[in-house]
């Protein structure tokens, strides 16, 4: 999976292209580690931290949960990010495993 458990949240790790034609996900990848990562796109360009916020209205709007729930942790000037989630991990786990199945995405 895309993302890990926190005690407070999910550690959610994403690729982000900003500057893009649409505002989306595009599914999953995986990075240098090997790891699986969610692959993102947003036409806001990487400036002023401008492109980490529409993420994070992105994601907030597919998984339906508040913007205020969301925190990036790591990757703030770089395509590669590790945002946090705060919340009920069991909870969450949930709501992004039900997203990715409705979506077709697979880990």
């Amino acid at each position: 999976m895309f993302y890990d458990h926190v005690l407070n949240g999910l550690k959610v790790r994403v690729r982000l292209t900003p500057s893009g034609r649409a505002v989306c996900v595009n599914g999953l990848m995986k990075n240098v580690a090997n790891q699986s990562v969610l692959k993102c796109t947003v036409t806001t360009p990487p400036e002023d931290g401008k492109a980490n916020q529409a993420l994070i209205k992105l994601l907030a709007k597919e998984w339906k949960l508040a913007k205020s729930t969301f925190e990036v942790l790591q990757g703030q000037t770089s395509r590669n990010k590790v945002l946090v989630v705060y919340g009920d991990p069991k909870h969450l786990a949930h709501v992004l495993e039900a997203w990715t199945k409705h979506k077709g995405i697979r880990a």
